[in-house]
């Protein structure tokens, strides 16, 4: 099976990624192979993970993502750092078992005409102002739902929920739920503006598209990455096609790694 190593510059990422490499260079059934991967094996924290799925976004549908945590808070990594030969071992074993989580797609439409599918995203977009206040028709499945005016909006997938949504007053959804999300960040709510100022959760047969309304430079992030600061005509999300898919050797039941990453460590039956 072939195996790429995508590992962060920490010190203690470096030293277990240099002991995965050694060892699966001693299988017999293991080969590191970066350009063609059957198993991605992120070696740091949630971040790395991210940056790895992007770097590995062209062929996601022909690999498995494994999450090693290294770092303070690894939401997305089912293993520890000490474990590495319990991973090689299950490496070994492997028979194709694996979960997948919802994506994201997005889609701009630029003022003039043209359009771009800027890509998926793992855990969310944001779309917001480089200055003053965003003002934007909100459209839900092309009906308008509502008007916004506040510093943007963000829209996640369901494990994104518990990223930068849930920290803007977003709802945490199960993965199992092929839904997407959308929360407000800091809107403007009075006699003369007026939103749900609730997050919205958007069933797989819909979509939600933002006009913005003003003439000032937009920022469009995925994931945390700037994507484009041009002036918007309007952004498209859905749910995507295509999923991620992680490898299932052990997998974190879902309600047991919101508790142990925002709660602490507590037994929950599976």
């Amino acid at each position: 099976m072939r195996i790429a190593i995508y590992s962060n510059l920490g010190e203690a990422s470096n030293i277990v990624a240099t002991s995965l490499k050694n060892q699966i260079e001693k299988s017999s059934d293991l080969v590191i192979d970066g350009l063609n991967p059957e198993i991605v094996i992120s070696v740091g924290g949630d971040g790395t993970l991210l940056s790895a799925f992007h770097h590995y976004q062209d062929i996601n549908n022909k690999v498995r993502f494994i999450g090693i945590h290294t770092g303070h808070l690894g939401f997305y990594t089912d293993w520890r750092d000490y474990e590495v030969n319990d991973l090689i071992a299950s490496l070994e074993n492997d028979n194709g078992q694996s979960v997948t989580y919802p994506l994201l797609d997005i889609k701009v439409n630029y003022p003039g005409g043209g359009s771009a599918d800027i890509g998926l995203a793992l855990n969310e977009s944001t779309l917001k102002q480089i200055s003053g206040s965003m003002v934007a028709d909100v459209y839900i499945k092309n009906q308008l739902f509502e008007s916004f005016r506040g510093d943007g909006l963000c829209v996640s997938t369901p494990s994104g929920s518990t990223a930068y949504n849930k920290s803007v007053g977003g709802a945490i959804i199960n993965p199992r739920l092929n839904a997407i999300q959308m929360a407000e960040i800091s809107s403007i709510n009075n006699r003369v503006f007026r939103t749900l100022g609730s997050p919205l959760i958007i069933a797989p047969d819909e979509w939600i598209k933002i006009v913005p309304k003003s003439t000032h430079r937009t920022i469009l992030t995925c994931d945390h990455q700037v994507i484009t600061t041009r002036k918007v005509a309007s952004v498209e999300f859905r749910i995507s096609q295509k999923r991620i898919a992680f490898a299932q050797y052990r997998h974190t039941q879902f309600w047991r790694r919101v508790s142990n990453s925002f709660i602490g460590e507590v037994n929950l039956d599976d």
